[in-house]
């Protein structure tokens, strides 16, 4: 697929609707513990965001267990059962293709806080402040 020369190689609103697509569907399965494992199915797992490539051949899923607990096994967990995750989120999407899944550790949250800290130091308050 050709670049387009506007996006600067933002997603295009394919790949956006796509990836909120896959998004929903697979929280969707998670939430209501579809898949065959008793483990993973134990755990609340938020899906942030999901990111296509550009020919929507993988999706990368950024997710979260809730607390932020126990975040390497929720990585190996979903990926011991990506089979199954993909053919559940494929059936509900129904997508011509089904996409890969790369999971990764959402570290939205964890920079929010950071940010927050940072902004709420003296030094920073005075300067905002003004």
């Amino acid at each position: 697929m050709a670049k387009n020369k506007f996006n600067d190689g933002a997603p295009s609103q394919r790949q956006l609707r796509v990836g909120e697509l896959i998004r929903r569907a697979l929280s969707e399965v998670l939430a209501r513990g579809d898949v065959h494992d008793a483990e993973l199915n134990r755990l609340s797992i938020t899906v942030g965001e999901v990111r296509t490539s550009p020919d929507l051949r993988i999706a990368t899923c950024y997710v979260l267990p809730l607390g932020g607990k126990g975040k390497e096994d929720v990585l190996k967990l979903l990926a011991k059962n990506m089979g199954e995750l993909r053919r559940l989120v494929s059936k509900k999407t129904a997508l011509k293709h089904s996409p890969e899944f790369r999971f990764r550790l959402d570290e939205t949250f964890d920079r929010m806080d950071e940010t927050e800290r940072l902004l709420n130091q003296d030094v920073v308050r005075r300067d905002i402040d003004g």
